[in-house]
């Protein structure tokens, strides 16, 4: 197939066009805007492989993608391009809907105009596939998970912003026919995953010895998925999912956040031992700090679905991915540094209240 993806540079896109290239004979059309969270360091191994091209494009240009589906005549989409982090877009929801919203709506027309001039034979193969959030369902009471007839209750303009593009997706599959498949996952953890997000922020702040900021007692839990496990999942989907059907990802793997970050202590401890002043232990630095509005208390994926009819379930646990993820940013230090050039410098964000 080929495949165009948007938001290929991102720390998903990116892992799942590295999962292609090595593990299927599909070309990839990588799509992204390189805003400051896509990187195309994340893409060094595949980045001049034949089967990869590059544009730097934005979804909001329909134009720019007519082109480009014009120019390459895919057989599938997948669309990861979002903005991302719950926190920031407390501080900017303008973004969020602008790239969310207005881009999802955008590029839904490009690609509908394009699908509707393939003939029976390629329309009857093409795939527009949405990938989006299980933070769109809201807060989660103990002992109960999200499945895919759970209602949607976004609790923040990020979650709020992707919920609209899930109904957007369900919508012109409704409306006009096209052709979508959809899933939703949870958090995600792995290499190559920007600063802002907690496993990484902790890793690089417990390395310089900076606070580890927990927000209220650290007791929301979420399920924990690792990046290589949901590219594998995204791929299932594409090639054996049921046309307008929707699929829970999760790694089964719940955690409350002050458990991720004393795992992340400890395996410093044991990888790197702790030579700062003044404390012995990682988890001296561990600071909690107030809690940001309207935080979620619970995420927990069923992710029975995916399992049951297409055979997916995740290879990684949360000790063997969390030890992994570790000694990637223990070894790739300039990966780190050079992300972290720009304006963001790990500073909290979300205090917008």
């Amino acid at each position: 197939m080929k495949i165009v993806i948007t938001g290929g540079a991102g720390f998903i896109g990116a892992a799942l066009i590295r999962h292609i290239i090595r593990n299927t004979e599909h070309t990839v059309i990588n799509v992204d805007k390189l805003t400051y969270a896509g990187n195309l360091m994340s893409l060094a191994e595949t980045f001049e492989h034949p089967r990869h091209h590059f544009h730097q494009l934005d979804i909001c240009d329909q134009s720019a993608m007519a082109a480009l589906l014009n120019q390459y005549q895919p057989d599938a989409i997948m669309h990861l391009a979002a903005e991302s982090h719950v926190d920031r877009s407390i501080d900017g929801p303008a973004e969020f809907i602008q790239t969310n919203v207005v881009g999802t709506f955008t590029l839904l027309e490009a690609v509908r105009n394009y699908w509707q001039q393939l003939d029976d034979k390629q329309r009857a193969v093409f795939r527009f596939h949405h990938i989006s959030t299980d933070e769109v369902y809201g807060d989660l009471e103990e002992g109960k998970l999200f499945t895919e007839e759970t209602p949607y209750a976004p609790s923040s303009p990020y979650s709020a912003s992707k919920a609209s593009s899930d109904h957007l997706v369900r919508a012109w599959h409704r409306t006009y026919g096209l052709p979508v498949l959809l899933t939703n996952c949870s958090n995600n953890y792995g290499h190559y995953q920007f600063p802002e997000k907690l496993i990484p922020l902790m890793i690089l702040n417990a390395l310089e010895g900076k606070p580890l900021p927990v927000y209220g007692k650290g007791h929301q839990v979420r399920d924990w998925l690792h990046v290589d496990d949901h590219a594998r999942a995204l791929m299932v989907v594409l090639e054996n999912g049921g046309i307008g059907e929707t699929y829970n990802i999760g790694g089964h793997n719940e955690r409350k956040n002050i458990e991720v970050v004393k795992t992340i202590c400890a395996l410093l401890d044991e990888l790197k031992p702790c030579t700062h002043e003044s404390i012995e232990k990682y988890q001296e630095l561990i600071t909690h700090v107030q809690d940001r509005p309207g935080h979620d208390e619970r995420y927990a994926i069923d992710a029975s679905k995916i399992a049951t009819e297409l055979g997916w379930t995740p290879e990684e646990t949360f000790e063997s991915g969390i030890r992994k993820t570790v000694e990637w940013y223990l070894d790739n230090q300039n990966w780190c540094e050079s992300v972290q050039s720009g304006s963001y410098q790990r500073q909290r964000l979300g205090m917008e209240a």
